[in-house]
């Protein structure tokens, strides 16, 4: 446990389905939105919040717009004065700005934070997107004769996997038809209302198009616009709110951060005699699951993984230590990973059903799990859910970030 307890009092996420730029709407209206819902959501005022931590990986690329830790005060005037600051991790943005809010909690210096996470991708047409997206691998060194920096980088290591281990293609397509299929019970999520054909997962180059190497159209997530935001607190901070009912908080009991060298094949040259294809992100779910005192994976009742590719999945279900090294298949044929299955990942669909605006992509992990933990997710509730974890990296596992959230009333 932290010195003090992380407590989650709630919080909101937009509508991933919607296109803000082609309502004629910026990161204003995203982010006037995301908070007045979040402060609706959990009965915080304005001028409890002590400090702002918003996540957010591309805004100049896409919009043009630094400086967004202005943005909260800038739509919420109430809000103006608070101190607030932009935390860039790639697809752990969000995260990254989590784990900030929680340390100016723990250190004593704030007792309330606001947390936000916000992007906005659909500005510019795909091809220029992909480009923009592809600032999070190392420009200039890697990837260089590709315009889709990461269905290559992840088709490599779909092949590294293969070259380790064996790797049937079959199981990435599960992978994606289960969380696309999450996502159909899921009000906030992109492909909720998506139509697909009985050939769609899988290997026909008409209904299920190449992308790159053995990755199809199905196995890669969408350009999303969205936010997801969080609101915690100290224990300092309960001791006055009394009024906040224990059955709808939550607590963050544990966390782990770990950052590699940008380069994907530098990273794969240092694992090559390791059993794990990225021991750091193996060692960034031990540091949660051991700082929330757990014993192994199996002590929680979910996952939210990072599904930006099937690939990224498959490569999580062994890291996580759902099965052994190289042995994800085993728990995609065996349904271990369905939502009624032995440990459910992505329950609402995750990144490629749900879908993955970059800089909120954390934060909405994070949500998510309280909504399981505290009873809230609906129709996509994992049943008698207490403890979720969350698992989410960025660039090509350059920077991992797991939390553990937990029912503030226990087990």
């Amino acid at each position: 446990m932290s010195p003090t307890t992380i407590h989650l009092l709630g919080g909101s996420q937009t509508d991933f389905a919607v296109n803000w730029h082609r309502d004629g709407k910026g990161f204003d209206a995203l982010i006037e939105v995301v908070v007045a819902q979040t402060l609706a959501a959990t009965g915080i005022a304005p001028d409890e919040i002590g400090v702002i931590h918003l996540g957010n990986a591309f805004g100049q690329l896409f919009t043009g717009q630094a400086q967004l830790g202005g943005m909260p005060a800038t739509v919420v005037p109430a809000l103006s004065g608070v101190p607030a600051g932009r935390h860039e991790a790639a697809c752990a943005s969000g995260s990254t700005a989590l784990l900030a809010a929680m340390a100016d909690l723990e250190s004593g210096r704030y007792d309330c934070a606001l947390v936000i996470g916000a992007e906005l991708e659909k500005t510019v047409p795909g091809a220029v997107a992909a480009e923009y997206l592809g600032a999070a691998a190392w420009v200039g060194h890697e990837a260089v004769d590709t315009k889709f920096v990461w269905p290559s980088m992840f088709a490599a290591v779909a092949d590294e996997y293969d070259r380790r281990y064996g790797l049937d293609d079959a199981h990435l397509r599960a992978i994606s038809e289960l969380n696309i299929t999450n996502a159909r019970t899921n009000p906030l999520a992109q492909t909720r209302n998506w139509t697909y054909g009985p050939d769609s997962f899988g290997a026909d180059d008409t209904a299920n198009p190449p992308v790159v190497g053995r990755l199809r159209r199905q196995d890669c997530s969408q350009m999303t616009d969205g936010a997801a935001a969080l609101i915690v607190a100290s224990d300092r901070f309960l001791a006055r709110r009394t009024d906040l009912r224990p059955d709808t908080r939550a607590v963050i009991t544990g966390w782990g951060h770990r950052t590699a060298g940008l380069p994907l094949a530098q990273k794969l040259r240092a694992s090559a005699d390791e059993p794990y294809v990225f021991p750091h992100v193996r060692q960034t779910m031990l540091d949660a699951l051991g700082r929330a005192g757990l014993p192994d994976i199996d002590a929680v009742d979910g996952v939210e993984v990072h599904d930006c590719f099937s690939m990224s999945e498959y490569m999580t279900i062994d890291h996580l230590g759902i099965t052994g090294p190289g042995e994800s298949w085993k728990a995609v044929e065996g349904g271990d990973i369905a939502r009624d299955g032995r440990l459910p990942l992505n329950p609402g669909g995750g990144l490629i059903g749900g879908g993955h605006p970059v800089g909120a992509t954390g934060v909405r992990m994070v949500l998510d799990a309280y909504k399981q933990v505290t009873g809230q997710a609906g129709a996509y509730q994992v049943p008698g859910a207490h403890r979720f974890g969350t698992l989410n990296i960025g660039g090509s596992a350059t920077t991992t970030v797991s939390f553990i959230v937990q029912s503030a009333t226990g087990p």
